[in-house]
């Protein structure tokens, strides 16, 4: 592999891009900084200009997967409108696109161990992914019968756990189970149950 990111002043993100290729291959707790300073073309010293241990530099590379996040979930919210219902499908729809395209990022954000509140810029970064879909959730939610309305935040966390638990069972390939229905199907058809029972959708809709 050819030396890369050190070489042209860029070696933080050359060591984020090298975690996440670790984090893809072995798992967070699967590689070591020396063997991302490797990959990056750096001695490990190198490292510790940048990053304090393993779990900053893992850190990073979630704070960068949540911008990705927010940015995708942003746009799905964008591209239902003005439909609220369609645009909130469609937030839950990016979630899986999410994962799937982001495999190394979606590790570092949701399976690493690491807190989203490690660093100020992280929270930051993980909030704002969040508020798309709770704003989703809320355009949505003015359309629920006043006496079946969950607070929007319940809402769209009811949605986010829908979305996390097909991606973890059925959307990355767990050792041993295979979905018996296309993951996007199970999401679906989930939300659609989900919000009949809200009054959003007509019985036979």
């Amino acid at each position: 592999m050819a030396k890369r990111g050190y070489h042209h002043g860029n070696l933080r993100q050359a060591l984020v891009d090298a975690a996440l290729e670790l984090i893809e291959a072995k798992g967070p707790e699967g590689f070591t900084l020396s063997e991302a300073a490797k990959q990056a073309g750096v001695t490990p010293a190198a490292v510790y200009r940048h990053f304090e241990g393993r779990a900053d530099l893992i850190a990073e590379a979630a704070r960068q997967g949540y911008e990705i996040f927010a940015d995708v979930m942003q746009h799905a919210y964008d591209s239902g409108q003005p439909s609220a219902l369609a645009a909130f499908e469609a937030t839950g729809r990016a979630y899986l696109a999410f994962a799937r395209k982001h495999p190394g990022h979606y590790i570092a954000m949701f399976e690493s161990g690491v807190g989203v509140n490690r660093t100020p810029e992280l929270a930051a970064a993980a909030a704002r992914a969040r508020g798309v879909l709770e704003c989703a959730a809320e355009d949505l939610s003015r359309h629920i019968p006043p006496e079946k309305r969950p607070p929007a935040a319940m809402f769209s966390a009811h949605v986010w756990a829908m979305s996390h638990g097909v991606v973890e069972l059925f959307a990355r390939q767990a050792p041993g189970r295979a979905s018996p229905f296309p993951p996007e199907e199970l999401l679906e058809s989930g939300i659609g149950i989900y919000l009949r029972g809200l009054g959003l959708i007509p019985p036979d809709g």
